[in-house]
């Protein structure tokens, strides 16, 4: 009877589970516990985790089964229990598990559960392009995000757009987030070689969790880290480098300006005092030097049982071609996570830099504009001062002129720069899976400009004053997060993952200017203006204050049932300051779902597939896109003089105000396809989306009787859809010791105005037309030029007094209409000038990297089809494609009776102004190219027998060749020049206005360059 009774007593105590299992899962090489690991008994829903310790504890039926341990990062490993009470696991990292772990905010992914658009790239990727600003290596590498180039000078970040140009007049820039934290400062702060991966949020459904801040898309920057239970691990990174030009600016040479002048009229058989026939001066040889970048990083990192740590300290320095053009970064890093007991971790993640930026003072204008019949040496061998050309006298200047007067024509600034974030995170006892989290950011960054020019120091005369200015600026933030999370899996298979979020954040921002005229000595540089001799300025119009901030709150919910159906949803409501009262909030939803087709059990025979899944999200943000104080009115100052001794400041109306402004706001649909074939050797996503923005935030122009040229209002609409793919391909793995892999991203993005204000369908003076792109050009369209042979010349460009005048002269699109025998009703006048779209087709980039044994070769690149490149150099605005030789012009083909089939005018055909009739088409290029970025051959020790007796972990060295060619550039056949872009429409040109600032061009800026590098990479 005892014996049946224990039987039957044990049987009924194993149905219900009271076999138990307990133990620890560790990690493989540093040995600590892993929180958060899943143990399943396999084929059942019995599942647990493990907690802060790693420790878990698993009722089963009996103990014959088999336990299942997974968690993100970690090769997933299988255990009979064999009657066991007691099962310890070491998990292994699994190095392409970690990759595929995408940061999507407030939390992390496996890639394959992601259902909104986000791009990403790892640190390995990145520093295959070695730069000191990760815009530059990033360029060409991500889909739908495109980088491009507004400023050529040392230590210049790029301009980023996520999937095109939303606002017109607001903000288009995306967010960026470091460490979690809204990052305040410029991207050029951020130290490459500190960065662990950059994960890009491009859809609505992503990006809804950062709320106004995130309506142009977010850039999600996490740095690196230590790691808990490693023993100290110490790197060094280093690379060095020289630059030359990339190609000189294009210009005519001696003979060349010479024999323009005797073709057109205004300066035929003219030569300047200084010049002379017979002399061809280089002068940007004259002015150019060899660059030098280099860059030294050096980083400890880390862990203890429940902690880790990395700190890291780098110096970069980019010497420009231009003599004084550098830039210098100091940086230091540290980070600190540290468990305390079993339920709290606190650390914090600081960020600091210094940098100093020097010599945008000295421009190119002037020497691509001398004229190289001048001489620039005296008779004793002596450099003139100045030298005279026909009705310009112009100062001289070289790299030796510039380096020995660095500190008496300077122009500096100097930033210092803190990044801080704080944390600490509780995990509620009671309840599995839910933990409290509270980040706090505060952020300073302080930058002062300095300018000094000596006195005569690039003017003709010797005793024009001398000038100054100094303007500081100081920006503060703070951000506080209070995060409530709630992260859990049911019956291994049922993930549900809940953030509550309620965030507030303030800026400030401080900025005066003061200059002066006559310094009483060159020693005083910028420093002290007050000493003045001459006026000293105060420009209230230069004095900056702004203050806003922003409250939030978030709710996400994500599900995933077995990996195969995924679910997000996200509610944001946010209030910002910067609009009225009524209007502050806005409140918005984003869903989003995925279907991982290739778990389905009809997909379990279908080898050639790896991964299958399809994801469609809609979602809408909004964007605060204008600046503090906008919907109020504002006063401006101006002086008035009531005698030699008696002055009054009188105010007047500058701004209106709109009590009714409020956000600009998108929504978006997205449509997405993820997939991976043939044993994981090719995988890529075609993603396709419609994002349609209203209540645009634009200037509306007013009356003049009204006092005040415009005020801010929500007045119009835009839509951006696209097309991206991208591909990878692992075309030999390890065979006969050859790896070889291949990536390519290609996309397009097609733009428009649906709207303007009052039903407007267009507003010239500032090219904006509904139905075209935000960005086009509105000009006359070049055809070719007037040959005698033409038929209407004497009706659509007429001119009695000299009708052989127009011969040469360029020809333009006739758009009016026709007699019944064909002849233009009238000639061509501004009811001519064409709409033309300024964007590129499809534009993307390539990657390739082949590798044998311990030897590698990576090649990257980045390309674009179409779209109009304007350039400066040859168009009316920068004045130096006159095609009058009164200064030096870029070197073209022009029309003369004896060559016809020129692609440039006619000098002596009519002229509008300075320039030849219509010669702001000349500036309109193919924008087309396919540019190599780098190509890097490096060698990896870590295979050698010797490394390991010297206590080396790794050891890579390796060269680079960074932008070695262009290719298919039209703008590069015609000049020999670089056909990325260096400056804003109305930067770096002679002329400014006509072109609105928002479009990028080729002007007069720093030239672009070709740079040798050599590196290091080594892990002690």
């Amino acid at each position: 009877m005892l014996l049946a009774y224990l039987a039957v007593n044990f049987q009924a105590t194993a149905q219900s589970g009271a076999f138990t299992v307990s133990g620890r899962v560790t990690d493989a090489e540093a040995g600590v516990g892993l929180p958060g690991v899943t143990v399943l008994l396999k084929g059942t829903q019995t599942a647990a985790p493990t907690d802060a310790q790693g420790n878990y504890t698993l009722n089963l039926p009996n103990g014959n089964g088999t336990l299942v341990f997974t968690y993100i990062g970690y090769q997933a490993q299988e255990v009979p229990v064999n009657n066991r009470s007691t099962v310890d696991v070491k998990l292994g990292v699994d190095a392409k598990a970690l990759e595929e772990v995408v940061v999507i905010g407030y939390g992390a992914q496996r890639s394959e559960a992601v259902t909104g658009s986000v791009a990403s790239i790892s640190a390995e990727e990145i520093t295959k392009v070695p730069s000191g600003n990760i815009t530059q290596a990033l360029q060409g590498r991500l889909p739908g995000v495109e980088f491009s180039q507004s400023s050529s000078q040392p230590g210049a970040s790029m301009q980023i757009r996520i999937r095109g140009t939303r606002s017109i007049s607001g903000e288009n820039d995306p967010l960026v987030v470091l460490d979690g934290i809204p990052f305040p400062g410029s991207i050029s702060d951020i130290n490459p070689n500190d960065i662990k991966s950059i994960d890009i949020l491009k859809d609505a459904s992503a990006t809804a969790i950062y709320g106004s801040r995130g309506a142009n898309g977010v850039v999600l920057i996490t740095t690196k880290s230590g790691k808990a239970g490693q023993k100290p691990q110490i790197s060094y990174n280093s690379f060095y480098g020289v630059k030359d030009v990339f190609a000189k600016y294009d210009m005519m040479t001696g003979p060349e300006l010479f024999a323009l002048r005797q073709t057109g009229n205004q300066f035929r058989d003219r030569i300047g005092p200084d010049e002379a026939e017979v002399v061809d001066t280089d002068w940007q040889d004259m002015l150019y030097r060899t660059g030098i970048t280099t860059s030294h990083d050096l980083g400890i990192s880390g862990g203890t049982e429940q902690g880790s740590y990395n700190f890291s300290v780098g110096y970069f320095e980019d010497e420009g071609v231009i003599p004084t053009q550098q830039y210098k970064r100091y940086s230091m890093r540290g980070g600190l996570d540290q468990g305390i007991g079993k339920h709290i971790r606190i650390g914090f993640n600081t960020y600091n830099n210094y940098n100093i930026t020097e010599g945008s003072n000295v421009g190119l204008y002037n020497i691509l504009s001398l004229s190289p019949l001048a001489n620039p040496y005296n008779p004793d061998g002596t450099l003139k001062r100045t030298v005279r050309m026909p009705e310009d006298e112009t100062w001289v200047y070289n790299r030796d002129i510039v380096e020995d007067l660095r500190d008496e024509w300077l122009n500096e600034t100097r930033a210092f720069a803190t990044y801080n974030t704080f944390y600490g995170e509780v995990q509620i006892p009671s309840v599995e899976g839910l933990k409290y989290r509270a980040n706090l950011g505060l952020n300073y960054r302080q930058s002062r400009t300095g300018a000094y020019t000596g006195r005569g120091i690039t003017a003709v005369n010797e005793e024009t004053l001398s000038t100054a200015s100094s303007s500081n600026a100081v920006t503060t933030n703070w951000t506080i997060e209070n995060l409530l999370t709630y992260d859990r899996t049911f019956a291994g298979k049922h993930n549900v993952n809940i953030v509550g979020l309620y965030s507030a954040s303030q800026e400030e921002y401080d900025r005066s200017l003061v200059a002066g005229k006559d310094i009483p000595t060159d020693a005083f540089q910028f420093y002290n203006i007050g000493l003045a001799a001459d006026e000293i300025t105060v420009d209230p119009r230069e004095q900056r204050y702004r203050q806003w901030g922003l409250l939030s709150y978030m709710g996400r919910a994500m599900y995933s049932y077995d990996d195969r159906y995924m679910l997000s949803v996200t509610v944001r409501s946010d209030g910002s300051s910067r609009l009225a009262p009524g209007y502050q909030w806005h409140t918005y939803p984003a869903v989003s779902a995925g279907w991982n087709i290739a778990r389905e059990s009809f997909m379990e025979n279908v080898s050639l597939v790896n991964m299958l899944k399809l994801r469609v999200g809609y979602g809408q943000t909004s964007n605060q896109a204008i600046a503090p104080y906008s919907t109020l009115g504002l006063l401006q100052t101006r002086p008035y003089n009531f005698g030699s001794d008696v002055y009054e400041t009188g105010y007047y109306v500058s701004q209106l105000p709109n009590p009714n402004l409020g956000w600009e706001y998108s929504k978006t649909w997205n449509y997405g396809l993820d997939f991976a074939i043939l044993n994981n050797r090719l995988s890529g996503t075609v993603e396709y989306y419609v994002t349609n923005t209203e209540d645009i935030l634009l200037s509306l122009g007013l009356p003049p009787t009204s006092g005040v040229d415009s005020y801010t209002a929500n007045i119009g609409t835009t839509q951006n859809k696209g097309l991206e793919l991208s591909l990878n391909g692992v075309i030999l793995e390890n065979k006969n010791g050859w790896t070889w892999e291949v990536g390519v991203n290609i996309y397009g993005n097609r733009n428009k105005i649906t709207s303007l204000a009052s039903g407007q369908q267009e507003d010239r003076n500032n090219w904006l037309f509904v139905g075209q792109p935000i960005n086009v050009i509105y000009d006359f369209e070049k055809i070719g030029l007037w040959q005698a042979e033409d038929p209407y010349r004497n009706i659509l460009e007429p001119n009695p007094a000299d009708p052989s005048a127009t011969l040469g002269m360029i020809k333009v699109r006739y758009t009016g209409e026709y007699n019944d025998d064909g002849t233009p009703v009238r000639q061509i006048n501004a009811d001519d000038r064409q709409v033309m779209n300024a964007n590129p087709d499809f534009q993307g980039g390539f990657n390739t990297r082949v590798g044998y044994k311990g030897f590698d070769l990576t090649a990257v690149a980045a390309f674009q089809s179409g779209g109009i490149l304007n350039s400066t150099l040859y168009g009316a605005s920068g004045y130096l494609n006159l095609l009058n030789g009164r200064r030096n012009n870029v070197d073209v083909d022009y029309w003369t009776p004896e060559n016809t089939g020129a692609d440039y005018p006619n000098p002596a055909s009519i002229r509008s102004g300075d320039n030849l009739k219509y010669a702001s088409t000349l500036g309109y290029f193919d924008a087309s190219y396919l540019k190599i970025r780098t190509i890097t051959l490096g060698y990896n020790f870590n295979n050698n027998n010797w490394l390991e007796k010297t206590g080396i972990q790794n050891l890579r060295i390796y060269a680079t060749a960074q932008n070695p060619f262009v290719l298919f550039s039209p703008y590069n056949k015609q000049s020999g020049m670089d056909p990325e872009t260096n400056s804003y429409a109305d930067q770096n040109v002679a002329v400014t206005g006509g072109v609105p600032n928002r479009l990028l061009t080729i002007g007069t800026n720093a030239p672009s360059t070709r740079n040798y590098l050599i590196g290091l990479n080594v892990t002690f």
